[in-house]
């Protein structure tokens, strides 16, 4: 007896977690209205009210001899700086959920692009097979032998430089299409892979010969019997790309080669908290966190669907 999605605690859990997670990021700004910080520009010398006292910011340090100075830390409330500051006195809750925009948005268009573009070539190897699905597979090959963060970094040093002059269009390096066409390509070969074998799989249904049977043209084929039976398989994908989108955007924003400054991502933010592990690690420690939640309710729910949308393949 297959169990549907609402009875299984996991999927539950996923679904709240990243409607959590998704909410919380797009009330960014009507958090950082309401408790009244720039999550954007430096406050060095700024103070803010905590239980009726007014502190500075950047407080003297924990050593032996108080020399130099540390952000302030978290007290866990629901006003300014709950998660404290990091070294430029921003609050770090603010940009935890501007970071939180950020990361969702480069990952879920980069995902979306990458199964359009995989679903392209997927159909078009997988289809119309010969020397088309001998070109394509070889291009996948070669794209999938090389290491995918390697590659996303040569593309990243190369365009977040100068960023990209197409003709007409032009890109600065802080633009977020950049992030997102960039890993978006780099993941391709892992999507189209699959995506090909099932329309192969398809293209040979009996269902599919019927139509060719009938006269139907190829193009009118593809739209009523592959397509339909492939979006399934793309339902399945999307989260789990997502998920290797969410890791990669982080990592490049990590890097300084993803998104760039005065924006914020959760990538950026855990470079922000690097050099404040021993004094304040909830500047890296919370946006460690939401990319581990959101990554983790993405994978449940992709494998979920899977079950749910396959249930002869669950078990494989």
């Amino acid at each position: 007896m297959v169990r549907t999605l609402s009875v299984k605690r996991d999927v539950v859990f996923a679904i709240v977690a990243l409607g959590f997670v998704v909410l919380a990021s797009l009330c960014a700004p009507l958090y950082a209205r309401m408790v009244g910080v720039d999550p954007f520009s430096s406050n060095v010398a700024g103070t803010t009210m905590r239980h009726g006292q007014t502190l500075d910011l950047m407080q003297p340090n924990d050593n032996p001899l108080h020399l130099g100075l540390t952000p302030l830390g978290p007290d866990w409330s629901a006003g300014a700086y709950s998660l404290g500051a990091d070294s430029q006195g921003r609050d770090v809750a603010s940009r935890l959920l501007y970071g939180g925009r950020s990361s969702l948005l480069i990952a879920s268009a980069a995902a979306f692009l990458c199964l359009c573009l995989s679903g392209s070539i997927g159909i078009c190897a997988g289809y119309f097979g010969g020397w088309v699905d001998i070109l394509l597979s070889r291009l996948l090959d070669i794209l999938w032998a090389i290491p995918v963060y390697l590659f996303a970094i040569s593309l990243s040093v190369v365009t977040v430089g100068h960023g990209i002059h197409l003709g007409f269009v032009t890109l600065g390096a802080d633009s977020f299409l950049i992030p997102i066409g960039i890993i978006a390509l780099v993941y391709v070969p892992y999507a189209a892979r699959p995506l090909r074998a099932r329309v192969l799989s398809l293209s040979r249904a009996e269902f599919v010969t019927a139509a060719r049977g009938m006269g139907a043209s190829d193009f009118r084929i593809l739209r009523r019997e592959i397509l339909p039976n492939l979006a399934p398989s793309m339902v399945v994908l999307a989260p789990l790309v997502m998920a290797l989108c969410l890791l990669a955007e982080s990592a490049l924003s990590f890097l300084s080669l993803g998104v760039q400054a005065p924006s914020a991502s959760w990538g950026t933010l855990i470079q922000d908290g690097e050099g404040l592990l021993y004094t304040r690690p909830i500047v890296a420690i919370a946006p460690g966190v939401a990319i581990v939640i959101t990554v983790l309710a993405l994978n449940i729910l992709g494998n979920a669907l899977r079950d749910y949308l396959d249930p002869k393949g669950a078990g494989r």
